[in-house]
């Protein structure tokens, strides 16, 4: 099932030097509760900035949804303590306030409680929250509050210079792409492999569901959680963060145009669905338009290939301007047993993945083979450590056991680790690969077996609370470390500055501008 790398594997150890200087990235969202464990109510705290400008501190979904964001960076210490410094200086600026330190929401009112993230008044600001109003009225407000860790990873010029012969980014730009959708195929086909090591979601609050039917075999605790035995992340399933309406969309991952041109298509096809919804009610904006999407980012996906995007370009057209510059990972379930919701062992073997799946031979994918990959992401998430579990090779054409798949898999991560660690001298990465194979053998290592333990103990409730205040103690009581109290302050200066110039640049209405941009 695991295709012959050997080829690949042996260029890779004759050029080192060709993945010397990765960059990444990270996103962490997290909500924002009271010290009873309630999703918070009051407003985006004025010490952290405007969410619409700054640059390390924005909201998601709601007002109570931080997200925290790193600059790109080619060192993982210095990114992962750039991330904690953001943490830190939150957990000190929101009052008796925690940061939950799950994935899933608990304590949550019906979903109209929930109050859309506000980003001022200029045509931009009120254009994201319209999106939102939205996203409550296609997918209910609850689904939003799910948080996850999403993961930035892009390869050096000299990576693509040595293996495909560019010359720069420009030129290169179709060889470059075609070899990041290569990677795209192959972590549809293979990144089952991440909720199987990382899912933290086993379980929900009973108040998520809020009363609609499930066929999902649950088992009830005395406290009202339900979960799954053998669970990995429910937040990946069709409970949570996924659209099913969106499955038969027909994008795939080929190349830069057939791609861009998919998801052109879906921004611009009408939904019959949305459409009942209606553009407006009472006065009140319902969501952009009626169309499947109502923009490029509505698009659920595990994997998306990304280019910084100029002012006033789309994610696509940026695509097409430029190529793919990085790739966006968006598996991560929130790390609940680090303050930060993700940890240096995730990072490095992210980065073994991501190498192994670019180096990987990876045949072009039909929309129907992309549907089938759905299978063994669907058997992993709902039932990944059940004893004797099967994947699917191809549509389903061949059936074999997880555990041996598995290591397998981490046969090849293990040479992409001795050379990564022979760069940079010691043997980080290949620890972390003798560490986490271990748990195809033992699925009780998995975060979700560990933190299902606790929550059939404690429940989610009890878990996230007695996980939110050690953490929130941990934080508020260490120094920063890179950034400092002055850069905060600046930036939250300078982002209140940017959205007024911003809102004062305004030249044409919200309606025109809406009709401009629906």
């Amino acid at each position: 099932m695991i295709p012959d790398v050997s080829q690949a594997l042996a260029w890779l150890e004759a050029h080192p030097q060709a993945v010397e200087g990765i960059c990444r990235g990270l996103e962490r969202e997290t909500l924002r509760v009271t010290p009873q464990g309630s999703l918070a109510t009051t407003g985006h705290p004025e010490a952290l900035g405007a969410a619409l400008t700054h640059k390390w501190i924005t909201t998601d979904f709601a007002e109570a949804l931080l997200e925290f964001i790193t600059p790109v960076d080619d060192d993982i210490d210095h990114m992962l303590t750039v991330m904690r410094d953001i943490h830190r200086y939150a957990a000190r600026q929101i009052g008796e306030e925690r940061l939950w330190p799950l994935s899933m929401p608990c304590y949550v009112e019906e979903g109209h409680e929930i109050e859309l993230a506000q980003y001022g008044t200029s045509n931009i600001g009120r254009l994201k929250t319209l999106y939102r109003e939205g996203l409550k009225n296609r997918y209910g407000a609850l689904m939003q509050t799910i948080s996850g860790v999403h993961f930035n990873f892009s390869l050096p010029l000299a990576f693509w210079q040595a293996k495909c012969g560019v010359q720069d980014e420009q030129s290169g730009k179709e060889a470059i792409s075609a070899g990041y959708f290569r990677l795209i195929r192959n972590y549809y086909r293979f990144g089952w492999v991440i909720p199987y090591l990382f899912g933290a979601s086993p379980a929900i609050c009973s108040s998520f569901l809020q009363g609609k039917p499930t066929t999902l075999p649950f088992e009830k605790t005395e406290c009202g959680m339900y979960y799954l035995p053998y669970a990995t992340s429910l937040r990946l399933s069709d409970l949570g963060y996924t659209n099913k309406s969106q499955s038969n969309l027909g994008i795939t991952f080929n190349d830069l145009d057939t791609y861009v041109a998919g998801l052109k298509r879906a921004i611009k096809t009408p939904s019959e669905e949305y459409a009942a919804l209606g553009l407006e009610k009472d006065g009140k904006l319902l969501q952009i338009n009626t169309n499947i999407l109502q923009i490029e980012n509505e698009l659920y996906a595990p994997i998306r290939p990304k280019r910084v995007t100029r002012d006033g370009e789309t994610p696509s057209d940026a695509l097409m301007r430029g190529g793919i510059e990085y790739i966006e990972v968006r598996s991560l379930d929130i790390n609940p047993f680090s303050a930060t919701g993700v940890d240096e062992q995730q990072v490095r073997f992210l980065d073994l993945f991501l190498i192994w799946c670019v180096l990987a031979d990876a045949p072009e994918m039909s929309s129907d083979e992309l549907l089938c990959t759905r299978t063994n992401w669907n058997r992993v998430i709902l039932e990944g450590r059940k004893p004797g579990l099967t994947l699917g090779m191809g549509c389903e054409t061949a059936q074999h056991p997880l555990p041996e798949v598995g290591k397998n898999l981490f046969r090849d991560l293990k040479r992409v680790a001795q050379t990564l660690d022979g760069i940079a001298g010691g043997d980080a990465y290949q620890n972390v690969c003798d560490t986490l194979v271990a748990s195809f053998d033992d699925p009780e290592l998995t975060y979700s077996a560990r933190i299902l333990r606790s929550m059939i103990d404690e429940g989610i409730g009890g878990t996230g609370l007695a996980l939110a205040e050690q953490y929130r103690a941990e934080l508020r009581e260490e120094p920063l470390e890179i950034l400092k109290e002055e850069d905060f302050s600046r930036e939250r200066e300078a982002s209140i500055v940017r959205q007024r110039e911003i809102e004062a640049a305004d030249r044409e209405s919200f309606e025109q501008f809406l009709a401009r941009n629906a």
